[in-house]
C-alpha cells in the first residue's frame, strides 16, 4: 500500500455545492481515503492509495465535474 497525500490547485470552485460535488466524486473513487476542499485557497487535498487510483484519474474526475485542475 502506497499512501500518498497530494494537493491540487482547482479553478472554478466557488460555493458549498462545488465543494460537495468534488468531495463526492473524488471520494467515490476506489483507493481514495480523504478529500478536503479549501474554497478560498482553491485547493483540494486528497489522501489516496496510488496502487489503487492514480493522480491522473483523480484530476480527470475533478475536471469531469467542470473544474480546471492545475498540477
Amino acid at each position: 500500500m502506497a499512501k500518498l497525500m497530494e494537493t491540487l490547485k482547482v479553478e472554478g470552485m466557488s460555493c458549498s455545492h462545488c465543494e460537495d460535488v468534488v468531495k463526492k466524486s473524488v471520494g467515490a473513487l476506489n483507493g481514495v481515503y480523504t478529500v478536503n476542499v479549501d474554497l478560498k485557497a482553491k485547493k483540494v487535498r486528497v489522501e489516496f492509495d496510488e496502487d489503487k487510483v492514480s493522480l491522473v484519474t483523480i484530476k480527470d474526475t475533478i475536471e469531469d465535474q467542470g473544474y480546471e485542475v492545475k498540477l
